[in-house]
């Protein structure tokens, strides 16, 4: 099974947007104009603190979609219930914690997922150091 394709803004923010390798046709989701309010059907206090603090981030990122907020949803009532789950002292099911983990990975909020997501702004890419030595010169032929 092929994997699925990065969004286009992922690739804009992570500096690895090839015009090249861009798809022949891509939707291009509109991206939240403000940091919206947790949907208040949010379980628990748990996952309305996760969406307050996941969403500013998203946003200031540029990765927040209108699209992306049902998304941004789940994950954040699957974080409460996992968090409700562990203060009970009980444990969360593996498949509850491998849907929150990829739901995590979706919006690049992991480890790995983060080092493929640069944060916005940080676009240049560092020069050559040796530029300003010049081009070496062909010794004269003796």
């Amino acid at each position: 099974m092929a994997r699925p394709r990065k969004p286009t803004t992922l690739k804009v923010v992570a500096g690895t947007d090839r015009p090249d390798r861009a798809p022949a046709e891509v939707a291009e989701l509109p991206l939240v104009s403000d940091v919206p309010m947790a949907p208040d059907w949010l379980p628990n206090a748990h996952a309305i603190k996760e969406w307050d603090r996941l969403a500013p981030i998203l946003h200031a990122n540029k990765l927040l979609t209108e699209a992306g907020l049902s998304a941004l949803g789940q994950l954040c009532a699957l974080h409460g219930k996992t968090v409700q789950l562990y203060a009970a002292g009980e444990a969360p099911v593996a498949s509850m914690v491998a849907q929150l983990r990829g739901l995590m990975n979706d919006f690049g909020l992991t480890p790995a997922a983060q080092g493929k997501v640069r944060p916005h702004g940080d676009t240049e890419k560092p020069g050559n150091a040796f530029t300003a030595l010049g081009k070496p010169r062909a010794q004269a032929a003796k």
